[in-house]
């Protein structure tokens, strides 16, 4: 390793789960005022000041011309290009591009129908889940979607050994197909957060023939229902994608291709940007959004994000992700207070006037304060207390400074961070050093419990169950940090059941309450999406959910 030591709950019965309730509830969530001070909101496209949200406009037919190829530059190498087993918001770049869903969400953060002609019907019980497909759509290898291939992707879902959308699935019992067209989803509880997940990455349907073929390779050759279909892949280096012939809306499409190409550091993505090497530049620095506002030939594309950045402590995670939680001979792994006394340590208010320019919105828990489900107890928000940190820090009998290290992204704004971060806590009597890694490799390494801190963020979903349960449910495909608690659990479970807003709003707060006591993961602040590009493109939209989207943009006639 390299360490860089820088001077810098008894409650009502579930009510039944009902389509129309649970997408009205989703589809409230990124739509409410943002969460900062004086932050305004406006849907079209163009430069906006610091805080208020632009999302950019559909291209104009009669504006662009067919042909070209749209190169993007990336922040960061995406993970597989398998929606079974992805974890990065890098691949849901790539994947919206050629992967549909059975579900999307607008700039509103609303649910709309994308494999799907309408929003699912749901019995009484709330335990069956009805979903009408599309009947003109092919993947890319010509074969037909079908509600076979549904049932298959599903199945698949929940079933590989490696994937991450268990969870996110939630009790599903059995899927059935009582026609091609027609997919039925059988549940052992009812489950709140299912078309939230369905218009993710757990919605994505696969090709049976390639599923079938390629196995556990899926991601070498991915192919899917989409606007392009995958080309080739360069580690390190580039991801392109070409225009796929068999989409059913294949005369919206005007681009020839698409290319990621992978420039880790903002600044060298904002020069391409600028020299023209680049149309797009993802995750643009906060550093960088004033002067790039200023040049009348870009655009910078901002909303508030519905996910959060964050630190990850392992306490549990001995054998991987996934597997049953072990005791790590650590105090900070066995002692909370030695955790609590961390989050004391930290000043989010000034690391994010410091780090970001006062861009991004301090965040003390997974829940946004512009989501309807939030609440005083969600918002509740440990104070900074160096002094309170070396007292916890006494109680748990450890010796001070405590050292701590951190594993964290090698990109410029975190190593920011690490070093901001490094300087705040040792006030609070800790010696931070930092392990700075490649992002795919942080991956890995977070997902082997090769870790005792680690420094990751959530791009965030609508529902607030996929923000939370992956991440620190027992068993969850997210939990790296192998953290356990019953109590937790049996509220999680429970809000998953509830189509009760107010209902699910109390077991939230309790959730977070319950987090704050144990601190296996800290939420830092809740990061804006900031895309740039150049005004020779048309149709590039960025939604609250913070994924890129310009699968149906073009260059300007």
């Amino acid at each position: 390793m390299t360490y860089l030591s820088f001077s810098d709950t008894a409650l009502r019965r579930p009510r039944p789960l009902r389509a129309a309730m649970v997408a009205a509830l989703l589809c409230t969530i990124a739509a409410c005022s943002p969460v900062s001070d004086g932050e305004g909101g406006s849907p079209s496209g163009g430069n906006q000041s610091a805080g208020q949200d632009s999302f950019g406009s559909p291209a104009d037919p009669s504006a662009v011309k067919d042909g070209g190829q749209l190169v993007i530059a990336l922040s960061a190498e995406p993970d597989a290009l398998d929606p079974t087993l992805s974890r990065s918001l890098y691949s849901r770049y790539v994947f919206q591009a050629m992967c549909q869903k059975l579900y999307d969400v607008d700039e509103k953060a609303q649910v709309v129908p994308q494999l799907a002609t309408a929003l699912p019907t749901t019995s009484g019980d709330g335990k069956t889940v009805t979903i009408p497909l599309r009947q003109d759509a092919k993947f890319a290898d010509g074969t037909p979607f079908d509600a076979a291939a549904v049932k298959t992707t599903i199945e698949r879902h929940l079933t590989n050994a490696r994937s991450a959308r268990k969870s996110e699935l939630g009790p599903i019992e059995a899927v059935d197909t009582p026609d091609a067209h027609t997919v039925v989803i059988r549940l052992k509880q009812p489950f709140a957060p299912l078309v939230g997940a369905l218009a993710d990455r757990a919605g994505m349907i696969l090709s049976p023939k390639a599923v079938q073929s390629l196995g556990d390779d899926f991601a070498s050759a991915p192919v899917c229902v989409g606007p392009f279909k995958f080309a080739k892949r360069v580690p390190q280096n580039s991801i392109d994608v070409v225009k796929d012939p068999n989409f059913y809306d294949a005369s919206k499409v005007h681009l020839d291709g698409i290319s990621w190409r992978i420039l880790t550091d903002a600044s060298i993505r904002a020069a391409n940007l600028r020299s023209g090497d680049a149309q797009v530049a993802d995750s643009v620095s906060t550093q960088d959004v004033a002067s790039l506002q200023q040049d009348s030939a870009l655009t910078v594309l901002q909303s508030q994000s519905l996910g959060y950045q964050g630190l990850t402590f392992n306490i549990g995670n001995v054998d991987g992700v996934g597997t049953t939680p072990k005791p790590i001979n650590r105090p900070i792994a066995q002692n909370a207070k030695v955790r609590q006394a961390f989050e004391h340590a930290i000043d989010r208010k000034a690391l994010v006037q410091a780090v970001f320019n006062g861009i991004p919105a301090v965040a003390c828990s997974p829940i946004s304060p512009a989501s309807p489900f939030s609440s005083p107890e969600a918002q509740a928000c440990p104070a900074h207390d160096p002094a309170k940190a070396k007292q916890l820090l006494g109680e748990a009998g450890v010796q001070t400074p405590y050292p701590v290290t951190m594993l964290a992204s090698n990109t410029p704004d975190t190593l920011r961070l690490a070093q901001a971060l490094q300087a705040m806590v040792k006030d609070g009597g800790f010696d931070l050093k930092i392990n700075p890694v490649e992002y795919s490799s942080l991956l890995d390494e977070q997902d082997r419990g090769n870790f005792e801190l680690l420094q990751l963020g959530w791009s965030g979903r609508i529902d607030p169950d996929a923000n939370i349960t992956n991440f620190v449910g027992t068993g969850g495909s997210q939990n790296v940090s192998g953290y356990s608690n019953p109590q937790l659990d049996a509220a999680l479970t429970q809000a998953r059941q509830s189509n009760d807003l107010e209902e699910r709003k109390r077991l939230y707060g309790q959730a977070v309450t319950i987090l704050q006591q144990d601190d296996a993961l800290i939420y830092l602040y809740r990061q804006r999406n900031l895309t740039a590009f150049s005004n020779k493109i048309q149709g590039l939209q960025v939604f609250p959910d913070g994924v890129i989207r310009a699968a149906f943009a073009g260059f300007t006639k």
